[in-house]
Protein backbone atom coordinates (compact mmCIF):
# COMPACT_ATOMS: atom_id res chain seq x y z
CA UNK A 1 0.00 0.00 0.00
CA UNK A 2 1.48 3.46 -0.84
CA UNK A 3 2.06 6.26 1.58
CA UNK A 4 -1.21 7.81 3.12
CA UNK A 5 -2.27 11.09 2.10
CA UNK A 6 -1.91 13.92 4.44
CA UNK A 7 -5.82 15.36 5.07
CA UNK A 8 -4.43 19.18 4.87
CA UNK A 9 -2.97 18.46 1.64
CA UNK A 10 -5.07 15.99 -0.70
CA UNK A 11 -4.11 16.47 -4.59
CA UNK A 12 -6.78 16.73 -7.40
CA UNK A 13 -6.09 17.64 -10.80
CA UNK A 14 -9.07 18.71 -13.11
CA UNK A 15 -9.93 16.30 -16.29
CA UNK A 16 -13.71 16.10 -17.46
CA UNK A 17 -13.99 12.26 -16.24
CA UNK A 18 -11.41 12.18 -14.13
CA UNK A 19 -12.42 9.97 -10.72
CA UNK A 20 -10.47 9.72 -7.25
CA UNK A 21 -11.20 7.30 -4.72
CA UNK A 22 -10.23 8.41 -0.81
CA UNK A 23 -10.38 5.65 1.52
CA UNK A 24 -9.59 6.12 5.81
CA UNK A 25 -11.64 9.21 6.27
CA UNK A 26 -12.51 8.81 9.96
CA UNK A 27 -14.83 10.76 12.05
CA UNK A 28 -14.79 14.46 10.27
CA UNK A 29 -11.94 14.01 8.56
CA UNK A 30 -14.34 13.34 4.92
CA UNK A 31 -15.05 16.86 5.80
CA UNK A 32 -11.17 18.69 6.64
CA UNK A 33 -10.22 16.81 3.44
CA UNK A 34 -13.12 18.38 1.42
CA UNK A 35 -12.77 21.68 2.74
CA UNK A 36 -8.85 21.48 1.59
CA UNK A 37 -9.46 20.22 -1.53
CA UNK A 38 -12.05 22.92 -2.20
CA UNK A 39 -9.41 25.63 -1.24
CA UNK A 40 -6.97 24.26 -3.88
CA UNK A 41 -9.69 24.37 -6.55
CA UNK A 42 -10.00 27.25 -8.49
CA UNK A 43 -13.71 26.85 -8.93
CA UNK A 44 -16.86 25.51 -7.87
CA UNK A 45 -16.89 22.40 -5.63
CA UNK A 46 -20.07 20.49 -4.99
CA UNK A 47 -20.38 18.61 -2.22
CA UNK A 48 -23.35 15.97 -2.71
CA UNK A 49 -25.02 14.47 0.58
CA UNK A 50 -27.28 11.24 1.17
CA UNK A 51 -30.03 13.35 2.80
CA UNK A 52 -30.67 16.69 4.11
CA UNK A 53 -29.85 15.64 7.44
CA UNK A 54 -26.36 14.35 6.23
CA UNK A 55 -25.63 17.94 4.38
CA UNK A 56 -26.59 20.07 7.44
CA UNK A 57 -24.23 18.65 9.70
CA UNK A 58 -21.52 18.47 7.02
CA UNK A 59 -22.13 22.00 6.45
CA UNK A 60 -21.75 23.06 10.47
CA UNK A 61 -18.14 20.49 10.30
CA UNK A 62 -17.07 22.66 7.00
CA UNK A 63 -18.06 25.76 8.32
CA UNK A 64 -16.11 24.79 11.64
CA UNK A 65 -12.95 24.19 10.40
CA UNK A 66 -12.58 28.06 9.46
CA UNK A 67 -12.35 27.79 5.75
CA UNK A 68 -12.64 31.77 4.17
CA UNK A 69 -14.07 29.74 1.12
CA UNK A 70 -17.60 30.61 0.22
CA UNK A 71 -19.69 28.12 1.97
CA UNK A 72 -23.26 27.30 0.07
CA UNK A 73 -26.32 24.82 1.38
CA UNK A 74 -28.81 24.71 -1.16
CA UNK A 75 -31.60 23.79 0.65
CA UNK A 76 -34.65 20.95 0.02
CA UNK A 77 -38.55 22.37 -0.23
CA UNK A 78 -39.18 20.05 2.80
CA UNK A 79 -42.71 19.03 1.23
CA UNK A 80 -43.45 15.56 0.14
CA UNK A 81 -43.66 14.36 -3.52
CA UNK A 82 -46.68 15.47 -5.05
CA UNK A 83 -48.04 17.37 -1.27
CA UNK A 84 -50.77 19.31 -1.22
CA UNK A 85 -48.41 21.90 0.12
CA UNK A 86 -46.08 24.76 -0.74
CA UNK A 87 -42.67 24.95 0.29
CA UNK A 88 -42.68 28.06 3.13
CA UNK A 89 -41.50 31.62 1.73
CA UNK A 90 -38.26 32.01 3.45
CA UNK A 91 -36.89 28.65 1.54
CA UNK A 92 -37.83 29.37 -1.61
CA UNK A 93 -36.15 32.73 -0.86
CA UNK A 94 -33.09 30.77 -0.24
CA UNK A 95 -33.39 28.47 -2.75
CA UNK A 96 -33.47 31.11 -5.56
CA UNK A 97 -30.89 33.25 -3.85
CA UNK A 98 -28.34 29.96 -4.51
CA UNK A 99 -29.36 29.83 -7.98
CA UNK A 100 -28.96 33.46 -8.68
CA UNK A 101 -24.97 33.42 -6.82
CA UNK A 102 -24.06 30.60 -8.76
CA UNK A 103 -23.75 32.45 -11.55
CA UNK A 104 -21.43 35.46 -9.99
CA UNK A 105 -19.49 33.21 -7.49
CA UNK A 106 -15.74 32.21 -8.82
CA UNK A 107 -14.42 29.70 -5.61
CA UNK A 108 -16.96 28.21 -3.99
CA UNK A 109 -18.09 24.81 -2.48
CA UNK A 110 -22.14 23.99 -2.84
CA UNK A 111 -23.46 21.41 -0.13
CA UNK A 112 -26.66 19.87 -1.91
CA UNK A 113 -28.48 16.41 -0.62
CA UNK A 114 -28.98 14.03 -3.73
CA UNK A 115 -33.04 14.24 -3.38
CA UNK A 116 -32.76 18.03 -4.04
CA UNK A 117 -30.73 17.36 -6.59
CA UNK A 118 -32.37 15.52 -8.76
CA UNK A 119 -35.26 17.67 -8.37
CA UNK A 120 -36.20 19.96 -11.63
CA UNK A 121 -35.63 23.57 -11.50
CA UNK A 122 -36.72 26.71 -13.25
CA UNK A 123 -34.72 27.57 -16.39
CA UNK A 124 -31.60 30.01 -15.84
CA UNK A 125 -33.54 32.29 -18.81
CA UNK A 126 -36.36 32.95 -15.86
CA UNK A 127 -34.13 34.11 -13.27
CA UNK A 128 -32.41 36.31 -15.65
CA UNK A 129 -35.91 37.76 -16.57
CA UNK A 130 -38.07 38.61 -13.43
CA UNK A 131 -34.74 39.60 -11.54
CA UNK A 132 -34.33 43.48 -11.07
CA UNK A 133 -32.03 45.71 -9.59
CA UNK A 134 -33.87 49.08 -8.50
CA UNK A 135 -30.99 52.27 -7.54
CA UNK A 136 -31.14 56.17 -6.08
CA UNK A 137 -32.04 58.34 -8.77
CA UNK A 138 -33.63 55.37 -11.03
CA UNK A 139 -36.88 55.97 -13.01
CA UNK A 140 -40.05 54.21 -11.11
CA UNK A 141 -43.74 53.82 -12.32
CA UNK A 142 -45.47 52.25 -9.45
CA UNK A 143 -48.38 50.39 -11.51
CA UNK A 144 -45.97 48.94 -13.80
CA UNK A 145 -44.22 47.86 -11.05
CA UNK A 146 -47.07 46.19 -8.88
CA UNK A 147 -47.95 44.03 -12.38
CA UNK A 148 -44.37 42.79 -12.23
CA UNK A 149 -43.92 41.93 -8.82
CA UNK A 150 -47.35 40.18 -8.95
CA UNK A 151 -46.50 38.40 -11.90
CA UNK A 152 -42.97 37.25 -10.39
CA UNK A 153 -45.42 35.59 -6.87
CA UNK A 154 -44.89 39.01 -4.89
CA UNK A 155 -48.06 39.38 -2.82
CA UNK A 156 -49.46 42.50 -1.93
CA UNK A 157 -49.86 43.58 1.64
CA UNK A 158 -50.93 46.25 3.99
CA UNK A 159 -47.49 46.14 6.11
CA UNK A 160 -44.46 43.89 5.14
CA UNK A 161 -43.90 40.92 7.10
CA UNK A 162 -42.38 38.16 5.31
CA UNK A 163 -40.11 37.44 2.33
CA UNK A 164 -42.50 37.92 -0.84
CA UNK A 165 -44.47 40.70 0.28
CA UNK A 166 -45.41 44.77 -0.53
CA UNK A 167 -47.25 47.06 -0.06
CA UNK A 168 -48.09 50.74 -1.32
CA UNK A 169 -48.67 53.36 0.52
CA UNK A 170 -48.92 57.06 -1.14
CA UNK A 171 -45.11 57.88 -2.33
CA UNK A 172 -43.53 54.84 -0.35
CA UNK A 173 -43.25 51.44 -1.53
CA UNK A 174 -41.95 48.47 1.15
CA UNK A 175 -40.70 45.29 -0.26
CA UNK A 176 -39.19 42.02 1.36
CA UNK A 177 -36.99 40.88 -1.58
CA UNK A 178 -36.21 37.07 -1.66
CA UNK A 179 -33.01 36.45 0.04
CA UNK A 180 -32.69 40.02 1.33
CA UNK A 181 -31.87 39.48 5.40
CA UNK A 182 -34.13 42.80 5.73
CA UNK A 183 -37.45 44.42 3.92
CA UNK A 184 -36.60 47.83 1.94
CA UNK A 185 -38.81 51.58 2.17
CA UNK A 186 -38.61 52.74 -1.53
CA UNK A 187 -39.12 56.48 -0.93
CA UNK A 188 -40.42 58.13 -4.08
CA UNK A 189 -40.37 61.95 -5.28
CA UNK A 190 -42.40 62.21 -8.50
CA UNK A 191 -41.06 59.62 -10.73
CA UNK A 192 -38.00 58.45 -9.70
CA UNK A 193 -36.45 56.38 -6.44
CA UNK A 194 -35.42 59.33 -3.72
CA UNK A 195 -34.12 56.80 -1.21
CA UNK A 196 -33.60 53.48 -0.61
CA UNK A 197 -33.26 51.94 3.32
CA UNK A 198 -33.81 48.91 5.23
CA UNK A 199 -36.26 48.35 8.04
CA UNK A 200 -36.89 46.28 10.98
CA UNK A 201 -40.54 44.24 9.65
CA UNK A 202 -41.46 44.08 13.81
CA UNK A 203 -41.14 47.70 14.18
CA UNK A 204 -41.19 49.32 10.82
CA UNK A 205 -38.59 51.44 11.86
CA UNK A 206 -35.40 52.66 9.23
CA UNK A 207 -32.69 50.57 9.36
CA UNK A 208 -29.67 51.89 7.00
CA UNK A 209 -30.18 54.17 3.94
CA UNK A 210 -28.59 51.90 0.95
CA UNK A 211 -27.84 52.68 -2.96
CA UNK A 212 -29.12 49.66 -4.45
CA UNK A 213 -31.16 46.22 -4.01
CA UNK A 214 -31.29 43.43 -5.83
CA UNK A 215 -35.16 42.24 -6.85
CA UNK A 216 -35.32 37.93 -7.40
CA UNK A 217 -38.87 36.40 -8.40
CA UNK A 218 -41.42 35.20 -5.23
CA UNK A 219 -41.67 31.94 -6.73
CA UNK A 220 -40.08 29.67 -9.34
CA UNK A 221 -42.74 30.53 -11.82
CA UNK A 222 -44.14 32.93 -13.39
CA UNK A 223 -47.95 34.18 -13.16
CA UNK A 224 -47.83 36.64 -15.76
CA UNK A 225 -49.77 36.58 -18.61
CA UNK A 226 -47.23 34.69 -20.44
CA UNK A 227 -46.65 32.03 -17.85
CA UNK A 228 -50.39 31.36 -17.48
CA UNK A 229 -51.00 30.87 -20.97
CA UNK A 230 -47.61 28.55 -21.04
CA UNK A 231 -49.24 26.33 -18.43
CA UNK A 232 -53.44 26.33 -20.28
CA UNK A 233 -50.80 25.45 -22.98
CA UNK A 234 -48.85 22.78 -22.30
CA UNK A 235 -52.47 20.85 -20.01
CA UNK A 236 -54.02 19.36 -22.66
CA UNK A 237 -50.46 17.58 -23.32
CA UNK A 238 -50.46 16.05 -19.82
CA UNK A 239 -54.00 15.27 -18.95
CA UNK A 240 -56.99 14.82 -20.14
CA UNK A 241 -59.77 15.78 -17.71
CA UNK A 242 -62.61 18.37 -17.09
CA UNK A 243 -60.92 21.84 -16.56
CA UNK A 244 -64.25 23.23 -14.87
CA UNK A 245 -63.83 20.48 -12.19
CA UNK A 246 -60.00 21.20 -11.48
CA UNK A 247 -59.71 24.14 -8.91
CA UNK A 248 -55.93 23.88 -9.29
CA UNK A 249 -55.87 24.86 -12.78
CA UNK A 250 -59.05 27.51 -12.54
CA UNK A 251 -56.78 29.15 -9.98
CA UNK A 252 -53.67 29.35 -11.94
CA UNK A 253 -55.32 31.03 -14.52
CA UNK A 254 -56.82 33.91 -11.87
CA UNK A 255 -52.84 34.45 -11.17
CA UNK A 256 -53.44 32.57 -7.97
CA UNK A 257 -50.51 29.89 -6.78
CA UNK A 258 -52.81 26.76 -5.28
CA UNK A 259 -50.45 25.04 -2.23
CA UNK A 260 -48.77 22.40 -4.20
CA UNK A 261 -48.29 24.23 -7.38
CA UNK A 262 -44.48 23.02 -7.59
CA UNK A 263 -45.22 19.94 -8.79
CA UNK A 264 -46.36 21.25 -12.10
CA UNK A 265 -43.51 22.91 -12.39
CA UNK A 266 -43.03 21.58 -16.52
CA UNK A 267 -45.78 23.39 -17.41
CA UNK A 268 -44.70 26.51 -16.92
CA UNK A 269 -41.92 26.40 -19.28
CA UNK A 270 -40.76 25.01 -22.22
CA UNK A 271 -38.12 23.29 -20.79
CA UNK A 272 -37.53 22.94 -17.08
CA UNK A 273 -33.63 22.68 -16.08
CA UNK A 274 -31.88 20.70 -13.29
CA UNK A 275 -28.65 22.11 -10.83
CA UNK A 276 -26.05 20.54 -13.41
CA UNK A 277 -27.17 23.19 -15.77
CA UNK A 278 -26.57 26.37 -13.20
CA UNK A 279 -22.99 24.70 -12.26
CA UNK A 280 -20.25 26.26 -14.39
CA UNK A 281 -18.74 23.77 -16.85
CA UNK A 282 -15.39 22.83 -14.55
CA UNK A 283 -16.53 21.71 -10.80
CA UNK A 284 -15.09 19.50 -8.90
CA UNK A 285 -17.91 16.90 -7.57
CA UNK A 286 -17.65 15.11 -4.66
CA UNK A 287 -19.96 12.40 -3.11
CA UNK A 288 -19.74 9.01 -0.63
CA UNK A 289 -19.40 5.71 -2.35
CA UNK A 290 -22.41 4.42 -1.99
CA UNK A 291 -25.05 7.54 -3.52
CA UNK A 292 -26.62 5.46 -5.51
CA UNK A 293 -28.58 3.47 -2.47
CA UNK A 294 -30.75 6.57 -1.19
CA UNK A 295 -31.41 7.72 -4.61
CA UNK A 296 -32.73 4.32 -5.09
CA UNK A 297 -34.75 4.19 -2.50
CA UNK A 298 -35.76 8.12 -3.12
CA UNK A 299 -37.22 6.99 -6.52
CA UNK A 300 -39.12 3.95 -5.18
CA UNK A 301 -40.72 6.29 -2.62
CA UNK A 302 -41.63 8.17 -5.85
CA UNK A 303 -43.14 5.64 -7.41
CA UNK A 304 -45.41 4.68 -4.60
CA UNK A 305 -46.97 8.02 -4.14
CA UNK A 306 -47.66 8.97 -7.66
CA UNK A 307 -49.39 5.49 -7.92
CA UNK A 308 -51.43 6.39 -4.78
CA UNK A 309 -52.72 9.33 -6.10
CA UNK A 310 -52.63 9.86 -10.11
CA UNK A 311 -55.88 8.32 -9.94
CA UNK A 312 -57.47 11.65 -9.15
CA UNK A 313 -59.00 13.46 -11.58
CA UNK A 314 -60.01 16.49 -9.74
CA UNK A 315 -56.03 17.26 -9.09
CA UNK A 316 -54.01 15.04 -11.64
CA UNK A 317 -50.54 14.68 -11.43
CA UNK A 318 -47.35 14.33 -13.50
CA UNK A 319 -45.30 11.33 -13.81
CA UNK A 320 -42.09 11.35 -12.03
CA UNK A 321 -39.96 11.54 -14.74
CA UNK A 322 -41.24 15.01 -15.79
CA UNK A 323 -39.64 16.41 -12.60
CA UNK A 324 -37.47 14.64 -11.06
CA UNK A 325 -33.97 13.01 -13.16
CA UNK A 326 -33.88 9.21 -12.94
CA UNK A 327 -30.85 7.73 -11.16
CA UNK A 328 -29.55 6.41 -14.40
CA UNK A 329 -29.66 10.44 -15.44
CA UNK A 330 -28.03 11.27 -12.38
CA UNK A 331 -24.84 9.15 -12.39
CA UNK A 332 -24.49 9.66 -16.19
CA UNK A 333 -23.92 13.43 -16.01
CA UNK A 334 -21.87 13.01 -12.76
CA UNK A 335 -19.63 10.85 -14.83
CA UNK A 336 -18.61 13.60 -16.82
CA UNK A 337 -17.17 15.78 -14.00
CA UNK A 338 -13.92 15.69 -12.05
CA UNK A 339 -15.60 13.33 -9.38
CA UNK A 340 -14.35 12.84 -5.82
CA UNK A 341 -15.47 9.38 -4.14
CA UNK A 342 -14.88 8.82 -0.73
CA UNK A 343 -15.61 5.74 0.79
CA UNK A 344 -16.87 5.75 4.28
CA UNK A 345 -16.27 2.32 5.35
CA UNK A 346 -12.81 1.61 6.57
CA UNK A 347 -10.66 -0.36 3.64
CA UNK A 348 -10.07 -4.19 3.31
CA UNK A 349 -7.41 -5.55 1.09
CA UNK A 350 -6.75 -4.37 -1.98
CA UNK A 351 -8.63 -1.08 -2.66
CA UNK A 352 -8.40 1.30 -5.48
CA UNK A 353 -7.57 5.15 -5.27
CA UNK A 354 -5.78 6.47 -1.82
CA UNK A 355 -5.42 6.19 1.84
CA UNK A 356 -5.37 9.13 4.53
CA UNK A 357 -3.52 9.57 7.93
CA UNK A 358 -6.11 9.79 9.89
CA UNK A 359 -7.05 7.17 12.65
CA UNK A 360 -10.23 6.33 14.15
CA UNK A 361 -10.99 7.69 17.40
CA UNK A 362 -10.04 4.98 20.58
CA UNK A 363 -12.78 3.45 22.65
CA UNK A 364 -14.17 5.76 25.31
CA UNK A 365 -17.46 3.90 25.88
CA UNK A 366 -17.78 3.46 29.83
CA UNK A 367 -17.16 -0.32 31.36
CA UNK A 368 -19.73 0.37 33.85
CA UNK A 369 -18.78 -3.21 35.34
CA UNK A 370 -15.61 -2.13 36.33
CA UNK A 371 -14.64 -1.17 39.62
CA UNK A 372 -13.35 2.09 38.84
CA UNK A 373 -15.07 2.80 35.64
Amino acid sequence: MSTPLSILHPTVTMAAGQRYDWHQLHGSADSLAIIKAAEQHSGLTVLITHDTATALRMEQALRFYGSALTIMLFPDEETLAYDYLSPHQAIIAERLTVLHRLAHVQQALLIVSVNTLLAKLPPLSYLDAYSLVLTVGQAFDRESMRRRLEASGYQCVDTVYEHGEFALRGSLMDIYPMGAELPYRIDLLDDDIDSLRSFDPETQRTIEQVERIALLPAKAFPLDRAGTTTFADRWPDYFDVDIRHCSLYQDVQKGIAPAGIEYYLPLFFDQCSTLFDYLPAHCLVVHAADLRQPAETFWQTLKQRYNARQSDVQRPILPPTELWLTVEQLFATLKSHTRIVWHPQAAVGKIRGDCFNSQPLPAVAIDQRSATP
